[in-house]
This record gives structure tokens, sequence and C-alpha cells, in this order.
């Protein structure tokens, strides 16, 4: 991190400085490295003599810990000479950072956020990890509601914005599709004059003094478990990974950088991962987030993936959609038994509507529920996804279908 002095946390809260300038920022004092100050959040006061025995610079306990760690995060900005990128959208944001970042690594210093560190803590902390020599910086803004993703450019003051997609997300805080613009369309006006929006081909922009690049329908080949999209060789083979790859391509032309021949992506853990299953089967766990949108992508995927094996889904509740969840749930359900999957295991209260749809399937209220009907579900051989919003944690169902593997 560019070095910060400590002076500049005063009035920020209590401080226990014991050195004059610190050289990182962390909130988990497990990953203090001497040098680093130690902010703590929520439950974090009680470790601040861990942190301080690892090494840290000091430790600061906010009296407002969003403000304290967007003050820090934002004086690293305005002491960086990086190009910020900010990256928003209903899905693929994560995704698409990590495409981007795989694009931009050969050329440029780049950093780029950890796995979907992307709110009020992550964005900070991802700044406070930029260096005198850093060239890009690769953020990815998360929307919960209004004005959260102004609030985290005000810190960023990125000048590319990335929107992936708009679909029904977070609809009990913005109500509607048309809230969901809005709320995305935060990251297109905080944009300099001069600055490039990366957007839909229907997305609303009303300013005339940037830059605006339309996405449209990629044009990729697929072959021998890659994809190659505008010159340039994926290590996948999902269409909507190819949506995102777009993007990426269309952020890396407006960084100026060169488009490398081949990449290899690192994503984030549970977006898609692959793995084989006893008897020649298939899991692809999608189990960070679902949608709508994300929901019917990794459906069509999955019997894309399939072949002529059974094609089963273990489906979990999608969140935050508000009064429309019923119907959503209900619409995803249909679509699995338009696609013909022979097995739906439904978890949880809101899965009931999968099965309303008309699709094959059972029911169960919980992850560990799930976890003890596998064996009458998955058969060897099956092609399986999992997917779900974060908070049912269907990872532990993929875990345990891994395990077979292993056995």
């Amino acid at each position: 991190m560019i070095p910060l002095e400590t002076s500049l946390l005063a009035g920020l809260g209590r401080l226990d400085a014991r050195a004059e300038t610190f050289t990182g920022v962390q909130v988990d004092s497990r990953r203090i490295a001497p040098g680093d100050l130690f902010v703590s959040v929520g439950r974090g006061v009680e470790f601040a003599a861990e942190a301080l025995e690892r090494g840290a610079a000091g430790t600061l306990v906010p009296d407002d810990p969003f403000a304290a760690l967007g003050h820090i995060g934002g004086e690293v900005r305005r002491r960086s000479g990086a190009r910020i990128v900010g990256i928003t959208g209903s899905m693929g944001k994560t995704s698409t950072k990590d495409i981007l970042a795989a694009l931009c690594m050969p050329a440029a210093r780049t950093v780029a956020a950890e796995a979907s560190y992307n709110n009020e803590i992550g964005v900070p902390l991802t700044l406070c990890r930029l260096e005198r020599d850093t060239e890009v910086c690769i953020l990815e803004l998360a929307m919960r509601g209004f004005g959260q993703i102004a609030a985290l450019c005000e810190i960023a003051r990125p000048e590319i914005g990335v929107i992936t997609n708009v679909g029904p997300v977070h609809l009990e805080l913005v109500e509607s599709l048309d809230g969901v613009r809005r709320a995305k369309g935060e990251l297109i006006a905080a944009l300099p004059p001069g600055g490039t929006a990366i957007v839909p081909a229907d997305f609303p922009v009303e300013r005339d003094d940037i830059d605006v690049v339309r996405l449209g329908e990629p044009d990729g080949r697929t072959s021998d478990g890659r994809t190659e999209l505008g010159g340039v060789s994926f290590n996948f083979t999902a269409r909507h990974q190819a949506k995102n790859a777009l993007a990426a391509l269309a952020a890396l032309d407006a960084l100026g950088l060169p488009r490398p021949a081949s990449v290899e992506v690192d994503f984030s853990r549970w977006r898609g991962e692959e793995e084989e299953l006893p008897g020649g089967g298939l899991l692809i766990n999608d189990a960070y987030n679902a949608n709508p949108v994300s929901m019917r992508a990794a459906l069509a995927y999955l019997v894309e993936r399939a072949g002529e094996r059974r094609r089963v889904a273990i489906l979990g509740d999608m969140a935050e959609l508000g009064r429309t969840a019923a119907a959503y749930h209900r619409e995803i359900g249909e679509a699995a038994a338009e696609l013909r999957l022979d097995e739906v295991l439904a978890v949880g209260d809101l899965a009931r509507g999968y099965l309303e749809g008309g699709v094959t399937g059972r029911w169960v209220p919980n992850v560990h529920e799930a976890v003890r009907r596998l064996d009458e579900v998955v058969r060897p051989g099956d092609a399986v996804l999992v997917k779900a919003s974060r908070a049912v944690g269907l990872e532990a169902v993929a875990a345990a279908l891994t395990q077979l593997t292993a056995a």
C-alpha cells in the first residue's frame, strides 16, 4: 500500500499508534503483516491485542467503521495514479472482474478486488492494496439499495464504469427493474467527463460528456474446453461467461491495453466450478449466489454440459426478490421443466415454488436435509448443478458430493 501517516486517523476513533506511518490495512487480525493498520469492525476490538502482537503499526477502534475505512481508502486513492475500473451488475460482476484482471495483468501492474470485496468494507480494503506503481485497479461495486454505489464511487472515483446487466435482484429495497437501473446508473453518473461507460445495449445513458460502449451478444467459438472471443482464447465454455468476457474486453480496450492471445482466468470460488463425480458424472458448483437471470443461465449451461447424462439440479432460495419472490421461483421451475431436467431438489421455503412450476422433484427445508437426501437424488454418472443465494449455504451440498468422489 502507498504509505499513509497515522496522523491522518485523528478523530476517527480510538487510535493506538505504534508507528508514524502504516503500509497496509486489515480488518482480520489473522492477516496482519508488520506495518499494517488493524481497523476493528464489529467484534474486531477483541482481537486488537493480537494484531499488535503480529506487528501492526497501530490499531483503530473507529466511531463509524464504514466512514473510517472510506476515509483511509479515499486517501490512498487520492495519492494513486492508477486508473480505476468500477464494475457492477445484477449478475456476473465478480466473474467480469476476474476476467478483466486476467486480461490486464500481462500488460499492466494490476490490483483487483478479492473474491466479492464489493461493499463499504471491501472497496476501501481493495484501494488500500494500491502501490505507487499500480497502473490499474479493478473494483466490484455492490448494490443493496439506492445510494450505495454512489457512496462507493465517492471513495473510488472510477474513470471507467461497467454495468454487466440489469435483472430482478434486491427488489426488496428498490422495488422494480427500473429501480435496479437507477441504482446501477449511479456508477455512470459518478464517472468524470471523458470517462467511459460500458453498458447493456438498452441501458439508458443521458450524459453526452462520456464515451458510451454498448454491449451486444458475444460472437465466440467454443472448442476443446475453451472459448475464442475477440481474438482471445479463454479457459471456459459457458455462454454467460462469454458475455462477461465481452464486457471485460471492452474495459480492456478503454484502458488502452493490448489483447493477449490467450488467458487463464482464475474465477472466484463457487461460481460455476466444475468437478468430476463418480461414474463419469459432473458437478457444476454455482452456489455463491442466484437470481432469476443467473438461474436461467445456469440451468441452460447444465443442459449443455450434461450431454447424455441425467440432469439434476439442486436449487435453493433466490433471496431479496420481495413480493415477487413466489412468482419468480415458479417461473424458474417452469424453465427447468421446459429444459426437461430429470430431477430437482428444492431447498428452502421459497424453493417450494420451483416444484409448483411443474418440474419433477422433491423439497427439503434446509441444507442439512438436502445432504441427507443426496443418495436418493443423485446417481453415478449424473450431471449436477448446485445453485442458490448465498444465505442458503449450498456449498455444503457441493462439498458432500465431492466427498463421494474422494471415497
